[in-house]
């Protein structure tokens, strides 16, 4: 299916500049791009790309300056990221109506007589569903997926193939579970005794997940001791992350992969963290804090808007300029040796 430059200025409610009649059937990445399609440029670092690619369409920034002739016909807008995503999510829609709009009841499949289904939704084959579980209207729950017992799932709500919820376990509306996510399983809890074993405790509480919140690709959460482990409206959390009992992740904070939780943490709002942080358990973490890549969070940190860095974390300008000091340490201890021999050389000579 082909669009126009002014059908898809129109839809993004931008600016156009050059052939408004120019038509694209494809996306792709600016570097890659072909004639027929459309790519865009938000990182000023690809701006090369726009003087040479072969793209039909791009799409731009409004303030983005052009500095001499360009191939393309041009769509300036206010957030070229966020518009260009929005036309990946019309793209999808088109081009995967037989995936998007999944429906029925595949065989075999368990469904326990108590479960309660919604409207049009979708269970792929080898899923169980368990006694007295509730599936809203519009959901999609992929080949192999379990639900346990007294789950509940919103409306509009994906779990792909293999997803796991643990009984008692409460998933929201417009909730996306990638394949492999653990829900529910046992925190980390165990009591040693005099002998120095380790006596399992019982973990009797759940997971909570509020609406709006995507877990990717084998990514685990434990359920609480007691009370809940919550996932509160609007997170977002990468593939492989590990979430202990009982920790409360407040809204629209985003995790990246391969970062681990301890159990009873408070994480706030709007939370950004990268890759491989590692989160201490019983503390507090204020809301819009920014946490870099690999570091270690260990105490907790007051006031919100703060960005950390390291391990132990401190405040990101402060641990760059440890991290040029560090560097450099090899040549700190030459030149500390060589002042060592010359005062000592200097305490010689007054003898």
């Amino acid at each position: 299916m082909q669009f126009s430059a002014s059908q898809i200025a129109a839809m993004l409610n931008g600016k156009l500049e050059g052939n408004p009649d120019v038509q694209v059937d494809d996306i792709a990445k600016i570097e890659e791009a072909e004639k027929n399609t459309i790519c865009f440029i938000a990182n000023p670092k690809y701006e090369e790309y726009i003087y040479s690619t072969k793209a039909g369409i791009v799409i731009i920034n409004k303030d983005f300056e052009i500095n001499k002739a360009v191939q393309p016909t041009l769509i300036r807008v206010k957030d070229a990221y966020g518009s260009f995503a929005k036309l990946l999510e019309q793209y999808n829609e088109i081009i995967n109506q037989d995936r998007i709009n999944k429906k029925g009841i595949e065989e075999p499949a368990y469904i326990a007589d108590s479960a309660s289904l919604g409207k049009n939704i979708y269970i792929g084959a080898f899923a169980y569903i368990g006694k007295n579980v509730t599936i809203g209207d519009n959901t999609k729950i992929y080949p192999g997926v379990y639900l346990g017992d007294n789950v509940t799932v919103g409306n509009n709500t994906t779990l792909y193939a293999g997803a796991k919820v643990y009984f008692d376990c409460e998933i929201g509306h417009q909730v996306i579970l990638h394949a492999g996510v653990v829900i529910g399983s046992d925190g980390f809890g165990f009591a040693p005794d005099k002998e120095g074993k380790y006596n399992k405790i019982p973990q009797i509480g759940n997971v909570r997940i509020e609406n709006n919140v995507e877990i990717g690709a084998n990514t685990c959460i434990d359920r609480a001791t007691m009370g809940s482990t919550i996932i509160s409206e609007g997170v977002k959390l990468d593939n492989l992350i590990q979430i202990a009992h009982n920790v409360d992740i407040d809204k629209n904070t985003v995790i990246a992969a391969q970062t681990g939780i301890s159990g009873s943490t408070k994480i706030g709002k709007n939370c950004t963290f990268g890759g491989q942080v590692g989160i201490a358990g019983h503390i507090q973490i204020a809301d819009q804090t920014r946490v870099g890549a690999q570091s270690g969070i260990l105490k907790s940190n007051k006031g919100s808007n703060k960005a950390l860095n390291g391990t132990p974390a401190i405040g990101y300008t402060q641990s760059l300029r440890s991290y040029s000091i560090y560097k450099n340490l090899p040549k700190l201890e030459k030149r500390v040796k060589e002042l060592e021999g010359i005062i000592n050389q200097l305490q010689e000579d007054k003898k």
